[in-house]
């Protein structure tokens, strides 16, 4: 008979005693199958850090195997909803029973969507940066939504300055002359009328919020499109003149700092129904080597601190 394989985590005693917060794995490769409001089930290559809390202070580890399987269930065999969360979860703690009360999955996966076009009705895929992590605690579940949102931002005092220049350049131009509309017209399309422009930036709101109690859907694109809507500039995938041409106006009629961004994000999301958010602006500066940046959080007492 074959002698049974030697079992370290479980015979072996710890190096040193004491209680863990976390222990697991992370980057796991996890294909899944998603399910949120508004789509149809669409598969996502996803990366899944998975943990459970080691409670025993003697214990060598935890069985790190168990939680593997249990997300390879949920790859193969199941579709990622807040109850297979759930469920995961109450499997990663019933199988680390005497070692753990609380566990906690991560997964990272990009989401892709279709967009359309400002005006001419084209139509592009964008890929949205999206993290879901789910917590239970004493058989009290917590999950988060995050998402990426990346628009362009065009600065309030670079627009400013510029419509300084160009009246600068018309006083010079036309001062002492007998003005006419069609001189006017065609000045304003020459470069020395259109003397300066404002500068833009490529900007992401980082966008995390905690679902109500009992939440029976995901629904990520519903809030990356408030997001976009709200900010009025998302970064675009097909495009042709005429949308150009209409995102160059957007951006004139939507000047902003990062404290804009983050005051209409903070305002939109206090709207909702959600337990909790977390936004983080960023400017990646045009004019600056430096990023602007600004956080907001609901402010609920135990919430997201920034």
């Amino acid at each position: 008979m074959p002698t049974s394989m030697p079992d370290i985590a479980h015979n072996a005693d710890a190096l040193q005693t004491g209680t863990l917060d976390w222990v697991g794995m992370g980057d796991i490769e996890l294909p899944l199958q998603l399910a949120s409001k508004g789509l149809q089930e669409l598969p996502v290559n996803a990366k899944a850090d998975a943990f459970v809390s080691l409670n025993k202070p003697e214990a060598k580890g935890i069985h790190m195997s168990r939680l593997f399987l249990a997300l390879d269930t949920l790859s193969c065999e199941q579709t990622l909803t807040p109850a297979t969360l759930a469920s995961l979860l109450d499997q990663f703690v019933t199988t680390h029973k005497d070692l753990s009360n609380a566990a906690k999955v991560v997964l990272n996966f990009e989401l892709p969507l279709r967009r359309a076009s400002l005006l001419s009705g084209k139509q592009g895929w964008k890929s949205y940066p999206v993290t879901i992590t789910a917590t239970i605690k004493d058989q009290a579940l917590s999950i988060e939504l995050a998402v990426d949102v990346t628009y362009s931002s065009t600065c309030p005092c670079s627009a400013a300055l510029a419509r300084q220049l160009i009246q600068n350049a018309f006083e010079e131009n036309f001062s002492g002359k007998t003005l006419d509309h069609d001189s006017v017209h065609a000045w304003l399309g020459t470069t020395e009328g259109i003397v300066a422009t404002p500068h833009s930036q490529r900007s992401i709101a980082n966008i995390k919020v905690k679902l109500p109690q009992g939440a029976k859907e995901f629904d990520i694109k519903g809030l990356i499109d408030i997001a976009e809507q709200e900010l009025k500039t998302p970064v675009q995938a097909a495009v042709k003149r005429e949308d150009e041409q209409e995102f160059a106006r957007l951006n004139g009629q939507n000047l902003m700092f990062c404290e804009d961004a983050a005051r209409k994000l903070k305002a939109l999301l206090n709207q909702n129904n959600f337990d909790d958010f977390y936004v983080k602006i960023n400017h990646y500066e045009s004019l600056h080597a430096h990023d602007a940046v600004a956080y907001a959080v609901k402010g609920v007492e135990g919430g997201y601190q920034v």
